[in-house]
């Protein structure tokens, strides 16, 4: 089995979003941060699972709590 081309995969790797560009290894070594910070996040949100209903409750709550405040008159002095 031959061994790919180094250099053809460097010029065939690129990656644009809106004015930002990169090409060659850059652009290889954001494509893998990227899949290392979606696996890591995948495995924090698995871990936190168990209590993530009882946060999001929770946060709705005291956003609820902080709506009503607002719609208060304010006291003036």
């Amino acid at each position: 089995m031959q061994l790919p081309d180094p250099a053809r995969i460097l010029r065939a790797s690129s990656i644009r979003f809106g004015d930002f560009r990169a090409r060659g290894l850059p652009a290889i070594l954001l494509g893998v941060g990227a899949v290392v910070i979606a696996t890591g996040t995948a495995r924090a949100l698995r871990a936190a699972a168990p209590s993530l209903a009882e946060a999001l409750r929770e946060a709705t709550k005291l956003a609820s709590v902080l709506n009503d405040r607002a719609d208060r008159p304010k006291l003036t002095s």
